[in-house]
């Protein structure tokens, strides 16, 4: 992802033109790594594996403040911009998206349903009143001619590029969202690319979870089916997971314009086969001395 580093490692990488050029085959679809734990010795592990993109979840983990930008920073800085981070947001607090956008990431908002909590979210991802941005300029992290970096002055004002820089992605993770998805880009052109949270999508629907991997029930079809048929309506670029074995990722990755092909927890789910293996060739064994 070099070509979309920033001016600077402290702003966000320019990840919504690179969202952009994956959907339109400019370039492949950006594999990622999804961050299940908030480690930092693992994230800076992981900046230099060359993944085109992480997934920080500040959802799901017992991360903070501190702990999710010192990921961000790590990833961008020990890649050396060659990885983007993504982090997944703990719900639509206005705070909380802006501490992630102000450690230089791109964003995951989940459980987005309704044309308004759309307009919020964006609203508090971008500056300035003209685009109903609410977003609040940090005022000790890009630091003028320290920490700010070069803009590019075609698109206007520092916080214009940033504006321009940092990728919004919403998750749809209900009937319900699915159902008001047409609305929600209509009304909300500014949101770069969406995830169907199949796991939750399923839970709400009454479904059995399976995993998040989808199922065959013709309300669950009918459900990807509208999905899928608006994103394609809007022109958006799509989102998810593609794990397993060859046919199975690229199954899971068709029209796919980012997915997620590893995680951290499959990594140490990987280690009980060691487990099981290891345990018939060790039997008990007498090895006291006479």
């Amino acid at each position: 992802m070099d070509a979309y580093t920033a001016p600077s490692l402290f702003q966000p990488h320019r990840a919504r033109q690179a969202l952009r050029d994956a959907h339109a085959g400019v370039i492949p679809p950006l594999l990622g790594f999804y961050f299940g734990m908030s480690s930092i010795p693992v994230a800076r592990v992981v900046a230099t594996l060359g993944f085109d993109t992480v997934w920080i979840d500040w959802e799901h983990t017992s991360c903070n403040v501190e702990t999710m930008t010192t990921m961000v920073h790590d990833i961008m800085f020990m890649s050396q911009g060659r990885t983007i981070p993504f982090v997944r947001v703990p719900g639509h607090d206005h705070a909380a998206i802006g501490y992630a956008l102000d450690a230089g990431a791109s964003i995951v908002v989940p459980q987005v349903d309704t044309v308004a909590q759309a307009q919020h979210v964006v609203s508090a991802a971008k500056f300035g009143a003209k685009i109903n941005g609410t977003r609040s300029a940090p005022p000790f992290r890009l630091v003028p001619g320290i920490t700010d970096g070069v803009h590019d002055e075609a698109l206007g004002s520092l916080f214009e590029n940033l504006n321009a820089q940092a990728a919004v992605m919403i998750q749809i993770e209900s009937l319900e969202g699915i159902q008001n998805l047409d609305a929600i880009l209509t009304a909300v052109p500014d949101i770069d690319a969406c995830w169907l949270g199949t796991l939750d999508a399923r839970i709400s629907m009454g479904l059995s979870g399976n995993g998040g991997m989808g199922g065959s029930e013709q309300e669950w079809q009918d459900a990807v089916k509208l999905y899928e048929d608006t994103m394609r309506k809007h022109n958006k670029p799509m989102a998810g997971f593609a794990m397993g074995d060859a046919e199975t990722k690229k199954r899971m990755a068709k029209g796919k314009s980012y997915v997620t092909i590893t995680a951290d927890v499959m990594g140490l789910m990987g280690q009980l086969k060691e487990l099981v293996d290891t345990r018939p060739l060790l039997p008990a064994e007498n090895k006291t001395t006479e």
